[in-house]
């Protein structure tokens, strides 16, 4: 075997190693970076974030989010445990934050890392409303897009090299990529923006896990009306700038909710 079969050979096993399997959409995926990687990534710019950032002192708001939150993890767990797939969340450390900030955002990382900022509780009203955003976020980090848009980020702005040598060779950039992929990126003049294929299965996920929880996904129309009525001012508001909202998103996830009733069960 000549020098490029063997190449080939070796690149074609490594595709291979790398596909996994997004749960619920069954939609097959390409993440290049160990998950292990991900991880410890994770919790050194979460824990970095924190120090940075003002938790919300408002303790009725803060335990809303806890309390959401800690219910859609456990639809999240429930789901996992009932498809044989728990071993992916094996080492999940879930994390419900409130941050003070007028920007309508909230995010999750990988590992069960959830920040929400106080300036997007006036568009979610209420508990269930609040789950809509969980629900989606949660969704992103469990189906590894972080892993996929930050292996797309590796390729078309570092060059394609790996990882480790991207944090040696390039450490700024690294992190400015790092945090544009999980939604923190918007203070360094950076946010990509997730993928249709990506916000659709967000949505669907996210409809199911929160029904899996008890919150009606009827809820999720109202929210994201009240999203795209935000989006009328001169500037979309952050949450939007990543998270488009349009009729479309809204009559797609109308046809997503008769699924994601068969999941509902009110607490």
């Amino acid at each position: 075997m000549n020098r490029a079969k063997l190449i080939i050979l070796i690149f074609c096993c490594f595709i291979l190693t790398a596909c996994s399997t997004v749960p619920i959409t069954g939609r097959h995926q390409l993440n290049l970076l160990p998950s292990q990687t991900m991880l410890s990534m994770s919790l050194s710019q979460y824990d970095q974030f924190l120090k940075e950032n003002q938790l919300s002192r408002n303790q009725a708001q803060v335990q809303m989010v806890k309390r959401v939150g800690h219910r859609i993890q456990k639809a999240v767990e429930q789901y996992f445990k009932l498809n044989n797939m728990s071993r992916e969340l094996a080492n999940y450390a879930w994390e419900f934050n409130l941050v003070e900030s007028k920007d309508i955002n909230a995010w999750c990382m990988p590992g069960g890392k959830v920040v929400v900022y106080t300036g997007i509780l006036p568009l979610t009203i209420n508990d269930a409303g609040l789950a809509v955003v969980l629900g989606h976020e949660i969704a992103h980090a469990v189906a590894h897009h972080g892993n996929e848009r930050m292996s797309q980020g590796l390729m078309a702005q570092l060059g394609g090299v790996a990882l480790s040598t991207a944090l040696e060779t390039k450490p700024a950039a690294t992190k400015q990529l790092w945090m544009g992929v999980y939604g923190l990126g918007a203070q360094y003049g950076l946010m990509l923006p997730y993928s249709r294929l990506h916000e659709n299965e967000a949505d669907h996920m996210g409809l199911i896990f929160m029904a899996m929880a008890g919150y009606d996904p009827h809820e999720a129309i109202s929210f994201w009306q009240r999203m795209a009525a935000k989006k009328g001012g001169a500037a979309p508001p952050e949450f939007l700038s990543t998270h488009p909202s349009d009729r479309k998103r809204i009559k797609n996830i109308q046809s997503l909710i008769p699924e994601a009733m068969e999941y509902y069960r009110q607490p």
